[in-house]
């Protein structure tokens, strides 16, 4: 039997689409992912970071031809996580994905990364505002009341945090230091007892996450007082800013992806990618929406901008309020 030309033609053209799909390939990532990807949550399982993990991975998992496995590593305020994952091997089958406590953490306790330089920048999933809720008890009904009032009877208003020297507690103290107000700190071990708290009117003010404060804004068991973030929830246009009245206060909750240092470019490139795929379908747009964390899809610079931006504000609100670890 003769060989069919047509055969032999075919054959050519699939081997040249070939090596050039693997010519046009980024040095370094060709190859990548051969093998399942370890991605490090260094929470306990059931938090925000753990959510988002947990919904992402699955279509990461798609785009990159391997299977996500996430790591529970939890401990130490997340330093255990950290740690374990900053000193794997920079060869893109470890990521870390990690909020605020990243740069908070080495103002706090002595950790074993350096959080400027112990790592590769992939992406920034995204970034949200907390909302300071109030006790309806509290005759204050937006910030510059409460300022008012804080500066009437200093110290004599409570408000609750997520535990000492979290996001939470931070970014509290970072607004009654921009206001010029003292507020009496009572610490929980977690954002929900301290939200439970102020619904009952032990303390009267907490800074919650959207998801979790704004429904009991709605069914009328506490106030809102303003958002966090820089301008006003573009889902909650009538709650305010505090910026309104505290120009240029700003804090926020972000989730990154990083690995560890010396990762090539171009598999960070490859993961960031893929992530930025995932973050553009609209069901997964609206269930981050849904709990409180608007896309941002930031590249790498972006990422190690924000880092070293937070990781400098941070450290300052710690000095300054002389916040010290539980």
């Amino acid at each position: 039997m003769k060989d069919d030309p047509r055969s032999a033609v075919s054959l050519l053209a699939s081997a040249f689409c070939l090596a050039l799909a693997a010519a046009s390939a980024p040095a370094g990532a060709q190859g990548y992912a051969a093998k399942p990807v370890r991605w490090i949550v260094p929470f306990a399982p059931g938090g925000g970071v753990d959510f988002i993990a947990r919904l992402i991975a699955p279509r990461l998992s798609e785009g990159l031809g391997q299977q996500i496995v996430i790591e529970n590593r939890g401990g130490a305020g997340s330093a255990i996580g950290t740690e374990l994952a900053l000193r794997s091997a920079p060869d893109g089958y470890t990521l870390l994905q990690t909020s605020p406590s990243y740069v908070i953490n080495p103002s706090l306790n002595p950790t074993k990364f350096d959080p400027l330089a112990d790592y590769t920048p992939i992406v920034l999933i995204g970034k949200g505002p907390f909302v300071a809720v109030a006790h309806p008890s509290l005759p204050a009904r937006d910030a510059k009341q409460l300022i008012a009032l804080a500066k009437a009877r200093p110290g004599q208003v409570a408000y609750g945090s997520s535990g000492q020297g979290t996001i939470v507690h931070l970014s509290t103290e970072l607004f009654l230091h921009m206001a010029g107000i003292r507020l009496h700190h009572v610490p929980y071990k977690g954002g929900a007892p301290a939200l439970v708290d102020v619904i009952a009117g032990h303390v009267q003010l907490v800074f919650s996450p959207p998801q979790t404060g704004l429904p009991h804004v709605q069914a009328g068991r506490v106030r809102a007082i303003g958002v966090t973030g820089a301008s006003r929830l573009p889902t909650e246009p009538g709650i305010p800013a505090l910026a309104e009245a505290v120009p240029g206060y700003e804090a926020t909750n972000w989730h990154i992806v990083i690995g560890p240092k010396g990762m090539p470019r171009a598999i960070a490139d490859r993961v960031g990618g893929e992530v930025r795929r995932v973050l553009a379908q609209k069901d997964i747009e609206g269930k981050l929406h849904a709990s409180g964390v608007f896309i941002d899809g930031g590249a790498p610079e972006q990422v190690s901008e924000l880092v070293r931006r937070d990781y400098a504000q941070w450290a300052k609100v710690i000095k300054q309020a002389g916040i010290k670890a539980e």
